[in-house]
């Protein structure tokens, strides 16, 4: 990829040569487009929302730097600040409605999407209404190009390395702990908070790189067409730029820019010549998505990967570096004091009251619908209390996001299991090593990707098939997924350790292999563990304590020969084997 970007900026500047000065200045303005398509995809193609009004944050960019023109043209020395602004005041703008908006919710992206629409045409009404600021409806008019640059001749000199410049920026952001993070969010947001991110200001800040891009080119664009008018604040450029993207393909690095180049040319031959231009245009973009998802780059880079042979590789030679110790939780009593959950008229938890103070294993059981999962997505907050406290560690858990009890110490698997399918296995472990370690300023650096834990080669040792890295998670079987999972959450270090059916789905070889691992990780005596269970066989190998439930409330607790022989248990519960 890096020395197709090279050969791609090189023809680029070559095109003055070969055609004409308006060639390269209509390819200019398109350029231009692809760099605000570049920080499209970073939101849409990597972590997984889609940015409706974009335009707002490139108009931004233009009115400032269209202003800064007008007032200071003559002196680059005086024009620079206006240019940081053009950039910088997109990018927190943009920062604070995804801060909002994103920590509202797990999976907000629809909304978001809504709200940027709503945003961009409040924008675009300011454009228009705010006059003595922006021109009103004529705009700014009469903008002069930058300083000793002829926008005809050599401002395209400009914009081309100021296109590699983006595009090195968007590369080394994809490349980074925050852009596998991003990947990791877009597929299983849920998951990833669990590992201790706080998934809302990972996206806030892409949101906001993304809005700083387009008000890069903003910045750009004023000089370019001497004018800036408020439909550069608009939904319809705001869509273009999404179509473009889609085009070109979201998931790509070029695919904005090969797609604003490719529909930019077109739409520009068409209309001289073809009174309904815009139908061909829409039908070329509904073909191109109907036959080619990924877009059209994204359609030449699949056919270049299946030509490849892959290789099966381990990745233990990256891992040479001892990852930053995490902070340890030195108490751990688990205490539920009359917890209420109801969903509509329906109790789901009525009243649970137990405790648990002792590092050991805890079995969780009950028929179905007693309520045991509801146990874990109340104290995780995915489930509202509506009465009652949740203590770990003598501190108050009701209510608190996932994010926030992983930081506590808490790790958490669930029944289905929850990995990053696109990401391969050493991807997957990469943010378990990371979780509760990874600083802000390590988001951008390489240097995470070398970690490793004592733990890992435990995990790595138990399971030998995540030596095998580069495969995809998703290629897995489900044995192999639900044991993926298990060893990610156990690299979390927690100690509390929450397993909701870890042998669901498991053959009985594979059974006896999860229990293995689960009395290994438990041996040295520093972890609770907290495990739902319908398997009695597992329950009878693992537990040193069963808690009972029954419709919301505990039925009765004690070893595996108390439970066995009392008659309200008998009543109520009868387990099976694997």
């Amino acid at each position: 990829m890096r020395a197709v970007s090279i050969l791609a900026i090189l023809g680029l500047l070559v095109v003055p040569f070969v055609g004409d000065s308006f060639m390269a200045y209509q390819l200019g303005l398109y350029l231009l487009f692809g760099i605000v398509g570049q920080g499209i995809a970073l939101c849409w193609g990597r972590a997984g929302f889609l940015p409706l009004g974009q335009a707002l944050f490139f108009g931004i960019g233009a009115y400032i730097s269209g202003y800064a023109l007008k007032t200071y043209g003559d002196s680059y020395v005086a024009l620079i600040p206006f240019m940081l602004l053009a950039i910088l005041i997109p990018g927190i703008l943009a920062g604070i409605i995804g801060a909002l908006v994103f920590s509202r919710s797990v999976g907000s992206g629809p909304y978001f999407s809504l709200i940027t629409l709503a945003v961009s045409m409040v924008g675009f009404q300011l454009a228009n209404s705010l006059e003595w600021l922006t021109g009103g409806f004529n705009g700014l008019t009469r903008i002069p190009g930058l300083p000793g640059i002829d926008t005809y001749e050599t401002l395209y000199f400009v914009i081309v390395p100021a296109l590699a410049l983006s595009t090195l920026l968007v590369a080394y952001i994809l490349r980074s702990p925050f852009g596998q993070l991003l990947a990791a969010i877009s597929q299983n947001e849920e998951r990833a908070q669990f590992f201790g991110f706080k998934t809302s200001s990972l996206k806030a800040l892409a949101f906001g790189i993304s809005a700083a891009i387009a008000g890069f080119a903003g910045a750009l664009y004023a000089p370019h067409q001497g004018i800036v008018t408020p439909q550069a604040v608009g939904f319809l450029l705001s869509a273009e730029l999404v179509i473009w993207t889609a085009v070109g393909g979201r998931s790509t690095l070029w695919g904005p820019v090969v797609g604003a180049v490719v529909i930019g040319f077109l739409a520009s031959e068409l209309r001289d010549i073809f009174q309904y231009w815009e139908i061909v245009v829409a039908l070329v973009f509904i073909g191109v998505v109907l036959k080619f998802p990924d877009g059209i780059v994204g359609a030449i880079a699949s056919v270049t990967t299946r030509l490849r042979r892959p290789v099966s590789t381990a990745d233990g030679n990256r891992r040479k570096q001892t990852a930053p110790p995490r902070e340890q939780v030195s108490e751990t009593a688990l205490v539920f004091e009359d917890i209420f959950v109801q969903v509509g008229p329906v109790k789901i938890l009525d009243g649970l009251t137990f405790s648990l103070d002792e590092k050991n294993i805890t079995c969780l059981i009950g028929p179905n619908g007693a309520g045991k999962t509801s146990v874990f997505n109340a104290m995780t907050g995915k489930l509202p209390i509506r009465a009652g406290n949740i203590q770990w560690g003598g501190t108050s858990v009701t209510g608190k996001q996932g994010f926030e009890m992983t930081r506590l110490g808490i790790g958490r698997k669930f029944q289905v299991p929850s990995v990053f399918n696109d990401l391969t296995i050493s991807q997957n472990i990469d943010i378990a090593i990371w979780s509760n370690r990874l600083r802000f300023t390590d988001l951008f650096l390489t240097s995470p990707y070398s970690w490793t834990s004592g733990i890992l080669k435990q995990v790595e040792d138990v399971f030998p098939f995540l030596k095998v890295s580069n495969k995809k998670a998703g290629d897995l079987s489900q044995g192999q997924r639900q044991m993926l999972e298990f060893a990610m959450t156990i690299m979390t270090e927690p100690a509390l350790l929450l397993l909701d059916e870890p042998c669901a789905g498991l053959s009985t070889a594979e059974t006896h292999e999860m229990i293995g691992a689960i009395e290994a990780f438990n041996a040295g005596g520093d972890m609770t563990t907290v495990i739902i269970e319908h398997d009695m066989q597992v329950v009878e190998r693992l537990a040193d304590k069963v808690l009972v439930m029954s419709q919301g409330r505990l039925l009765a607790e004690g070893s595996v020969a108390d439970i066995k022989a009392d008659p309200a248990v008998q009543a109520v519960y009868g387990g099976g084997t694997k």
